[in-house]
């Protein structure tokens, strides 16, 4: 009795392995390129940090679709892997530092580049300084590098600006034609023009101070630090103290905070007020024109209902930039020629089109841009990139340096902006102080 219970066991235990493995498909073997599937293929993992549905998320699909269908004969297949910012950029981030530490890092992944200085020095990108030709390199308006190596290569490059309600500006005799990236207005016009539309009855700006929860409020609104002759951190990213808490930083905030205070903008603006005729100007990148063009149609029947104001100059100009990238990881595959392969695949013209066709960006790609009309807007963010674009300090601490910045703008309403500064800076300085101790 007691054997013909063990062999029911035995057989029962067998079948279940068995469903187990007709359940789990095809498996895969491991090698130093990666893993390997039963047809032979390389296995090359990329992971978009966007929906799979949304339009960006269809778009990187159908590249990897087409890239697989070109590599086909060379046995390299590639495999999306979709983790949407659920809970913002700083998920997205989280996701990435788990991925590192259980050692299961995609071989490609995008990220956001002002991250490129922290993610280089905790080892979790690739140095592909020796990969990617020179001649290459030259094509793109700009490179994630850090400390003289090259660690990713941009999906997109992006702009921001003042999209603006021509109706709500004509009733209020707003004239800013005469406004341009190559003649950009001032701070003070800023204000003017924000005072005339409170008067007209309507909320002047949505400067998005209330997106503080991701990468938003920072990459938006950081220039205006810089207009006001503000900085965060020394040339080498390793003092944030008399840089972060100086007089003209603090002069780049109380700008902010006087809009505030004025009642030109708020907290408690609605995500569509702007596109239902609330709002006069919305603060916003590329990823807008196509909502304008698209959506909203009882508001803006066509381009003649909208148009795009740069960002006003103060003693400095400078305007937002600093996009998404890929990059191949430092994981525990050894052999990245598959990699290689994709990553160029990826941010080929081809691709980089593609791409911001869905996105409204501009090409990171020079041999991409198209030939964008004088006055229109994708003219407005690619000239005024190329006139005044300003990156984002690069830090070792630069997540560290995000979240202080939304803590910010998220006091401003009711703090006092030099005690918000000072807090700012001794919890940056912190943080990078403790990256350097660990060398």
């Amino acid at each position: 009795m007691k054997k013909a219970l063990i062999s029911i066991v035995s057989f029962l235990l067998m079948l279940t392995m068995l469903f187990g493995m007709i359940a789990c498909g095809p498996t895969e073997t491991e090698g130093e390129a990666g893993a390997t599937d039963t047809e032979g293929n390389i296995i090359v993992k990329i992971m978009f940090h966007v929906d799979k549905s949304s339009t960006e998320g269809q778009a990187y699909q159908k590249r990897v679709n087409a890239f697989n269908a070109a590599y086909k004969d060379q046995k390299i297949k590639a495999q999306a892997i979709f983790k949407a910012r659920s809970a913002g950029a700083s998920g997205y981030e989280t996701e990435l530092q788990n991925n590192q530490t259980e050692g299961t890092l995609a071989d490609i992944i995008t990220f956001d580049a002002p991250n490129t200085a922290a993610y280089a020095t905790s080892g979790l990108l690739y140095d592909i300084s020796s990969l990617i030709s020179a001649d290459e390199q030259s094509k793109f308006y700009s490179l994630n590098k850090y400390n003289g190596k090259l660690y990713g290569i941009p999906i997109q490059e992006s702009s921001a600006g003042f999209f603006y309600n021509k109706k709500i500006f004509r009733d209020a005799g707003i004239n800013v034609d005469g406004i341009t990236a190559e003649n950009p207005w001032t701070l003070e016009d800023f204000k003017d023009v924000c005072a005339k539309l409170k008067a007209h009855g309507v909320t002047a700006v949505d400067m998005r101070i209330d997106a503080t929860k991701d990468e938003t409020a920072p990459y938006l609104l950081y220039p205006f630090i810089y207009a006001n002759g503000g900085s965060f951190v020394s040339e080498d990213g390793y003092t944030a103290n008399g840089y972060y808490n100086s007089a003209n930083t603090a002069k780049g905030f109380q700008f902010i905070k006087d809009l505030i205070s004025a009642g030109y903008t708020s907290y408690a603006i609605g995500s569509t007020d702007f596109f239902t005729g609330k709002v006069g100007m919305y603060l916003s990148s590329g990823w807008t024109i196509p909502d304008l063009d698209n959506k909203y149609r009882e508001y803006f029947s066509s381009r003649d209902d909208w148009g795009l104001l740069p960002y006003p100059k103060g003693t400095e100009a400078a305007s937002a930039t600093g996009s998404w990238s890929y990059a191949i990881t430092n994981n525990h595959h050894t052999d990245k020629t598959a990699s290689l392969e994709l990553l160029k695949w990826m941010t080929s013209a081809e691709s980089s089109r593609a791409i911001t066709d869905a996105t409204g960006m501009i090409p990171a790609r020079k041999d991409a841009v198209k030939d964008y009309a004088p006055g229109s807007p994708e003219y407005t963010l690619m000239k005024q990139l190329e006139l005044s674009g300003t990156e984002r300090p690069v830090t070792v601490a630069y997540p560290t340096f995000s979240t202080t910045f939304n803590q910010i703008i998220f006091g401003l309403d009711n703090g006092n902006v030099t005690d918000l500064l000072n807090s700012a800076t001794k919890t940056l300085q912190d943080a990078i102080d403790k990256i350097k101790e660990r060398g």
